[in-house]
């Protein structure tokens, strides 16, 4: 088996939908606690791979996967499509924001609870102390502590990324897949997401698609370039 160092493990991952090969044969080993950025021009599956990590793209019923993924998680390897595996507690683990905020149109405290009330905790100190913990985490703690039951779309497009990130923080997850965080932000919101980064790398393995050559210098410990098909 690789070595703990690694997080995730893909081997011979190929994706096609219908007649179409978008993933073809890919190799690859993500380490733990580091930015790996993936690469490449539009169309030669980056955000297909993302998706593949934590079966996302399951949802989209045209899609035929074949090779192997596994996730080094409580000292052991899990093969994440083993027919044991629990998918919901799989996307726990990995976890995804997506290129465009997609907050939920309920409050800002409510978006953060959601998941944790799905997950069984509902213990109002329990979610309380879950919610303020990421939205600190995300730097967003002190710009909405006193409006956490307004809309979360009233939020700018910057506070609103962050704030899908700190969705996806409260559940803890090992992993933090981020397809394109950046590209519908302005130059600070930008700057804030990517100080954010920096961070949350000390403890959590974060995989980045992005087209920014400036922001996978400045960000990535490793870049993985995704070959044409």
């Amino acid at each position: 088996m690789p070595s703990p160092k690694t997080k995730i493990r893909i081997e011979n991952l190929s994706v096609s939908y219908k007649e179409n090969r978008v993933l073809s044969h890919i190799h690859l080993d993500i380490p733990e606690k580091a930015v790996t950025a993936i690469t490449g021009p539009s169309g030669v599956g980056k955000s297909t791979l993302l998706l593949a990590l934590n079966r996302l793209l399951e949802t989209e019923h045209e899609a035929r996967i074949s090779g192997k993924i596994t996730l080094f998680t409580q000292n052991a390897w899990q093969d994440i499509h083993h027919p044991h595996t629990d998918v919901f507690a799989l996307r726990q683990k990995i976890s995804m924001v997506f290129q465009k905020p997609n907050p939920l149109p309920m409050g800002i405290f409510a978006n953060l609870a959601l998941p944790l009330k799905l997950r069984g905790i509902r213990k109002k100190k329990d979610v309380e102390e879950a919610v303020t913990q990421a939205l600190m985490q995300a730097r967003l703690w002190e710009e909405v502590r006193h409006r956490l039951r307004e809309d979360a779309r009233t939020l700018s497009g910057g506070q609103q990324q962050r704030l899908c990130i700190a969705r996806s923080l409260v559940m803890q997850p090992e992993v933090l897949l981020l397809d394109e965080p950046t590209s519908s932000l302005d130059t600070k919101a930008e700057t804030a997401i990517e100080n954010l980064l920096q961070e949350l790398k000390k403890t959590c393995t974060l995989v980045l698609v992005s087209h920014s050559r400036r922001q996978v210098a400045d960000l990535a410990d490793f870049e993985y370039a995704m070959p044409n098909v």
